[in-house]
């Protein structure tokens, strides 16, 4: 199995459509760290919303507490952020700070960038799959393509990338 070479700048995506039979699929560990330095970038973005949030909540309301609808109005625009986060970051070929670090790049099972509807698919079926003690993602140390529930069911499919020479000068 080989990584996947991102493209370079100016190089459409799709004249380097990767090999899906060729490409390694990122195993449990290497999963589990970028999701983790994702989690803790998204705490410090959903941080920063909230903050926006509550400071225009108060100045339009005077009101310090956020209560009653106006609570479910606040969760609904968090869920809204998180989704925006994701959707942004997995598609066109985009990778979050984690999925950069640690070399992977999420594509559609025919090879193809994630679109908004892809991502959102993908984000729905984790937060089902993840909820049952993290059985959705513990498949992928049975699945024969190391794919997760998640992965199988939204069509999607994480690869490595190759790393990135460093020339010295």
């Amino acid at each position: 199995m080989s990584e996947i070479q991102t493209p370079a700048a100016g190089t459409p995506a799709a004249d380097l459509r990767p090999d899906l039979a060729r490409a390694r699929t990122p195993g449990l560990l290497r999963r589990l760290a970028t999701m983790l330095y994702d989690l803790l970038l998204l705490v410090g973005v959903l941080v920063v919303a909230a903050a926006l949030f509550y400071t225009l909540f108060n100045l339009l309301t005077g009101s310090e507490a956020i209560a009653g609808p106006a609570r479910f109005l606040f969760q609904g625009y968090l869920l809204a952020v998180i989704a925006g986060y994701y959707v942004y970051f997995w598609t066109g070929g985009r990778q979050s700070l984690g999925m950069r670090s640690w070399r992977t790049l999420l594509l559609r099972a025919d090879g193809g960038e994630l679109t908004a509807a892809d991502a959102l698919r993908r984000l729905a079926f984790a937060a089902l799959t993840l909820l049952p003690l993290g059985a959705g993602l513990l498949w992928v140390l049975f699945d024969r393509d190391g794919l997760s529930w998640y992965d199988r069911l939204s069509r999607t499919r994480p690869v490595l990338t190759v790393k990135p020479d460093r020339k010295r000068r």
